[in-house]
């Protein structure tokens, strides 16, 4: 009979089926990530701290606040001292000796975390955020090359608040499609040519996760033109990030 003859199976593409098994290895993956940071945090316990660290932390916050208002009166920042739009930041230090003035600075630029770094449009705004908390950065001028890699290695979106590997395209069209943004290649324009969806390109971005160089780099406080590592380094940024990347 005609009903008992086999059908032919569906055919489904080999990248279909690597797309679907790097989904389901990245969920597993995810779900392993939660289930740790919940485990760290249940094991943590309050550390007893002795009175005299108790003066010193305080006395230290205090002096990053006192410096802090002393590099706004001295050096104000302008538009005139920067030559380029893009910036690209990272963070170099923790929050040991850190004013709390200091730390809602670094977080309001996304820079949680040492050795996490962002793009940013040079403006006023921008630049007084910068000259605030530079003793914690350090900064530069990046090039085209570097946003790309920076993009295409490591790139990962927002998504539901979640930081998502940006495998292909279709992630990026889903989040920036109304914006004209459809690809990589499109939001490495837009970041290298400041366009003008750059700020939702970058919020969209998640904070680029550098890696640590097999030597450990030893990050100076002191300004980078004056021998140290901080502040604003101009095209030796590329430099840096190619250890990084």
């Amino acid at each position: 009979m005609a009903d008992d003859e086999p059908q032919p199976l569906n055919y489904v593409q080999e990248t279909v089926l690597k797309k679907r098994k790097s989904n389901e290895e990245w969920v597993i993956k995810k779900r392993e990530r939660l289930a740790e940071r919940k485990k760290s945090k249940e094991s943590l316990k309050p550390a007893i701290k002795r009175p005299e660290e108790f003066v010193k932390e305080y006395r230290d916050k205090e002096l990053d606040f006192v410096r802090m208002k002393q590099r706004l009166n001295l050096r104000k920042s302008s538009n005139g001292a920067i030559k380029s739009k893009l910036l690209f930041v990272i963070r170099i230090h923790g929050s040991k000796d850190m004013h709390p003035r200091t730390r809602q600075i670094l977080n309001k630029l996304r820079l949680r975390h040492i050795l996490s770094g962002v793009f940013l449009k040079a403006n006023e705004a921008n630049l007084r955020m910068l000259l605030t908390v530079e003793p914690f950065i350090t900064y530069g001028y990046p090039t085209l090359k570097s946003v790309r890699e920076l993009v295409y290695k490591k790139g990962c979106g927002n998504i539901e608040k979640e930081r998502t590997p940006l495998t292909d395209n279709n992630v990026v069209e889903q989040a920036l499609g109304k914006y004209g943004i459809i690809c990589l290649e499109d939001v490495v324009h837009e970041i290298a040519t400041v366009g003008s969806h750059f700020k939702e390109v970058t919020s969209f971005l998640w904070p680029f996760k550098l890696k640590c160089p097999e030597r450990r780099l030893r990050m100076k406080k002191r300004l980078y033109k004056e021998g140290g590592d901080s502040g604003n380094r101009e095209d030796n940024i590329n430099e840096l990030i190619d250890k990084l990347n």
